[in-house]
């Protein structure tokens, strides 16, 4: 599973003209499920974005989690985060988990930031989507819980 987060001012995803989610101060996070991902990747990541201290403190130093500030989060299903880029020059996204298992485990991650996160809003899953962010810093991270599980 792949996320990328931002921090940012604000984010905004509208699906068919119509707003779906938002958030202010805090994350926008895309989302990308993998063949192979379980619910334990889910939780790798979430566990570690949640507590991520990206913020700044009364220093200026990036040293509070999305939780000390109170943030928000607007999460995104991308399955083009698992492009396979090696061969040519038109991706295939072959690694992406099949639309069922990938759509259950994105309500799952959701599910873990909504319980340390006071509003986590998304976007819809599968559809054609128009995303409006301004990235605070700009801080861009990204994540695999790949490499989290090494990590242990």
């Amino acid at each position: 599973m792949k996320a990328v987060i931002q921090r940012v001012a604000h984010a905004s995803v509208v699906v068919d003209g119509a707003t779906t989610g938002s958030c202010n101060a805090g994350y926008m996070i895309l989302l990308g499920v993998a063949q192979g991902d379980t619910e334990q990747d889910a939780e790798l990541l979430a566990k570690k974005i949640v507590n991520l201290r990206i913020f700044e403190d009364e220093n200026g130093k990036m040293n509070l989690s999305i939780k000390d500030i109170d943030g928000e989060m607007l999460v995104i299903s991308q399955f083009t985060l698992l492009a396979n880029y090696r061969h040519g020059n038109r991706p295939d996204f072959l690694e992406s988990a099949k639309p069922d298992e990938a759509n259950r485990l994105y309500e799952y991650f959701k599910s873990l930031v909504s319980r340390e996160v006071r509003r986590v809003e998304a976007g819809v899953f599968g559809a054609h989507m128009e995303v409006t962010l301004l990235n605070n810093g700009p801080v861009t991270i990204v994540m695999d819980s790949e490499v989290l599980k090494k990590k242990k």
